[in-house]
């Protein structure tokens, strides 16, 4: 019954899901109309994980309209209009593909928020865009620091060469690598790894992260045996691999996303058997999906040889009533369990439509003012506020490992886990 009443409602509202670069018309009859332009990868090695968070986005609005009697926020009616900011040709992420998507967003007079992006290296390339623009931005993924404050291992400049304007328009509703990196390190200390081998793949994420990870490791014991860095197109990885075997390492870290070659060694660190001599690997959120176990050939390979990092509870585990409502219509509507991501999607959907309700006007300017202020917001995963960067105020990871095939023994990590190891 629950999912016919979303259907009507669904059809009273219209959301609009354009899957490729589709014109879309803005007529004199469409002034109630508020579009939400979202930009992240579609297509290639993280389609799964795009996909869930466009469900999700789409969810977060149904149960708006199903709170508020089919009225949308401040009574206008809100269209998502998804883009796939991924090339055709590699399946990863493509700045000029971003950078069209966000003008895009910039040139449509209904565009009131730009929701994205996935990936970090994206967002660089379309915050300025949008900045300038006046318009807010709110990522449900990213996790590079430099994005929203400068940090140790933070490029000079950052982040005020994404902000033209000198204001703050972009927002993210969960933690940052430079809690992420060091609180990764702390907790492989307390997994009894002594000597570490770092990868990463060049790009903003991934490169952030494991800098993050390796300057932590070495201020706490944790050493650094080796540290490389691999473009985004390699995918064979075996002499790397036999360095790594040789090294003496007994953890690979690895700041990878699903389309940079984090599938590629996990699987490569098997085919080789280092899993089955005792090396074992960790890497961060971009790789806390269950479509990995798809990529590397079978979620086995993975069982307790892989450890995982992401910003919050997975969403079978959400405890707020709002998260469980989530997580249960989710698998009824869609027949499958939810990306960790969609969390994070619904949750700023929750933002923006929070936003736009409290703005009261479709200016783009108020909008961004009332995202700005928004204070103890309770979202699906947490209650939190915006402070001046656009950060959450609570921003914890967990660490996961692969058990029979799924993500268990969530544990709270923070760069000072090390020094109170859980039991």
């Amino acid at each position: 019954m629950k999912r016919r009443i979303f259907s009507r409602l669904l059809t009273l509202f219209v959301l609009v899901v354009v899957l490729a670069a589709v014109a879309v018309p803005v007529t004199a009859q469409d002034d109630t109309v508020i579009k939400i332009y979202a930009s992240w990868p579609l297509t290639g090695g993280t389609q799964a994980i795009g996909e869930s968070m466009q469900k999700a986005a789409g969810l977060a609005l149904e149960h708006y309209l199903a709170d508020n009697n089919g009225e949308g926020p401040a009574g206008f009616t809100v269209q998502i209009v998804f883009l796939d900011d991924a090339s055709p040709t590699t399946g990863a992420w493509d700045g000029t593909i971003e950078a069209e998507n966000a003008q895009r967003c910039v040139n449509d007079p209904q565009c009131m928020v730009y929701f994205g992006t996935y990936n970090s290296g994206a967002a660089k390339v379309s915050m300025p865009i949008t900045n300038e623009a006046g318009i807010a931005q709110i990522s449900p993924a990213n996790t590079y620091a430099g994005l929203t404050h400068a940090c140790e291992t933070c490029e000079e400049g950052e982040p005020d060469i994404y902000r033209p304007s000198g204001e703050v328009n972009y927002f993210r509703t969960h933690g940052s690598d430079d809690v992420q990196g060091p609180g990764a390190a702390s907790w492989a200390v307390c997994l009894g790894f002594e000597q570490v081998y770092v990868l990463d793949d060049t790009q903003a994420y991934g490169k952030g992260i494991a800098d993050e990870f390796a300057r932590h490791a070495e201020e706490i014991g944790l050493e650094v045996v080796g540290r490389s860095s691999v473009e985004s197109t390699d995918i064979d990885f075996r002499a790397l691999l036999t360095d790594v075997r040789a090294s003496g390492a007994t953890l690979v870290y690895g700041g990878f996303v699903m389309d940079s070659g984090g599938p590629q060694v996990i699987q490569q660190m098997d085919a080789l058997g280092l899993f089955s001599s005792g090396i074992k690997f960790m890497g961060p959120d971009g790789l806390a999906s269950a479509s990995l176990f798809d990529q590397i050939g079978g979620a086995e390979i993975a069982n307790d040889n892989v450890y995982l990092t992401f910003p919050g509870p997975l969403p079978s585990t959400l405890e707020t009533e709002g998260g469980q409502r989530f997580y249960n219509d989710y698998v009824e509507q869609f027949d499958e369990e939810p990306d960790p991501y969609s969390v994070y999607a619904y949750q700023s959907m929750q933002v923006i439509l929070d936003s736009i309700a409290r703005a009261g006007v479709a200016e783009r300017g108020a909008i961004l003012e009332a995202m700005r202020n928004t204070t103890d917001f309770e979202g699906i995963a947490s209650t939190f506020s915006f402070d001046e960067n656009g950060d959450s105020t609570l921003a914890g990871f967990y660490g996961y490992r692969v058990v029979d095939g799924g993500f268990v023994e969530g544990t709270l990590v923070t760069p000072t886990t090390h020094e109170n190891c859980p039991g």
